[in-house]
């Protein structure tokens, strides 16, 4: 999809998404809500949401060890600042290209095999985070109608086995990376069209190149143990501002239900900054707990422009500190997929002439 279109898409979706989440909203009681709102405890939660780029950046060392045992601090939380921001300010997600470039040419490595560990953390994270999202489920007395439950806990038995597959599948990859390329390449071969399957195949061997720390026992720990702290840790934040807005029926164990179940909606195409599905999701899982729609909304809004505000502001001071260029960040989905497709390491082969 071009540039334009993709544009179009995200803020044509968040204005539909926007416009679920707050059509029949009090706005009265709105401002009630956010006017009567515990002030430190909200900065406190916004305080460890922005912490929690920090959290993350510490989290990617395991990843990046194979390609620099010692890979610097501060590479890693530029990176990750950076991209961040540039997702809440600029379309397409490019923040997530900017990230491995920033932290590729601060810390002096190939960006490449930086982008790689990207891919492989948004997996971790993806397990991670449907794992808690259902397990909260899955436990007794998540609120909701008896049959609601029921199907519910059915779907988590069935998502904890896809979590499984995922997980065996990152295994084998880690395990047997060049016969699983090999394969892949055949099969893309004969059934990608010719336009896409570079892209694909670019992109999984970028893959395959990041789950170098998989391999090693000791990083596997570190980075499986990285991820769950930081979902944990991010969830403070959530409970902090429920509590900031006397939303206490869904506890911590809710905070964490609510924090997967926006992650997973802010997936969903938007305009940069995630507005839109974020507002929606708090207010349909808060209603699980019959929050009302004025609190919860009160509760989405305040947490959502607080957290956006310190995070950009955070990814704004290190693009201003190490003088990066605008336009490079701009630009840096197509910069990073060039350096992938010009690094022998770990770009496909080139097909012989006259193959398919």
């Amino acid at each position: 999809m071009k540039s334009y279109a993709r544009v179009i898409v995200g803020v044509a979706a968040t204005a539909f998404f926007l416009w679920l989440a707050l059509h029949e909203v009090e706005w009265g009681e709105v401002w009630g809500h956010v006017r009567r709102a515990n002030l430190p405890l909200l900065l406190a939660a916004i305080v460890v949401s922005t912490l929690g780029l920090h959290v993350r950046a510490m989290r990617w060392k395991a990843l990046l060890a194979p390609i620099r045992p010692d890979f610097p601090f501060e590479p890693r939380i530029a990176g990750t600042a950076a991209g961040f921001a540039l997702n809440n300010l600029l379309p397409a997600r490019v923040g997530e290209f900017a990230r491995a470039l920033v932290c590729a040419r601060v810390g002096r490595v190939k960006v490449g095999s930086v982008f790689g560990t990207l891919v492989v953390e948004r997996v971790l994270d993806a397990i991670v985070c449907i794992v808690l999202l259902f397990g909260v489920i899955a436990f007794e007395g998540f609120p909701g109608n008896s049959e609601g439950v029921a199907l519910a806990q059915r779907a988590a038995r069935g998502v904890a086995v896809i979590a499984a597959v995922l997980g065996t599948g990152l295994i084998v990859l880690a395990a047997f990376p060049q016969r699983s390329l090999g394969v892949a390449d055949v099969i893309a071969a004969r059934i990608l069209p010719a336009g896409i399957r570079r892209h694909v195949l670019d992109a999984l061997h970028a893959f395959v190149s990041g789950l170098g720390a998989l391999r090693d026992p000791s990083l596997l720990a570190q980075s499986l143990a990285w991820v769950v702290f930081q979902w944990l840790f991010l969830g403070i934040s959530y409970y902090f501002a429920f509590m900031a807005f006397g939303i206490d029926e869904p506890g911590f164990a809710g905070a964490l239900f609510l924090q997967s179940f926006v992650s997973i909606a802010v997936a969903l195409p938007s305009a940069p900054g995630f507005w839109g599905p974020f507002e929606l999701a708090s207010k349909y899982g808060l209603a699980l707990w019959e929050v009302d729609e004025s609190r919860s909304v009160a509760f989405a809004l305040s947490f959502h422009v607080g957290g956006w505000l310190s995070v950009t502001a955070v990814g704004l001071y290190y693009i201003a500190k190490l003088k990066l260029s605008w336009s490079e960040l701009r630009g840096s989905a197509e910069r990073v997929e060039a350096e992938v497709e010009a690094d022998p390491e770990i770009a496909p082969p080139k097909p012989e002439l006259g193959r398919a």
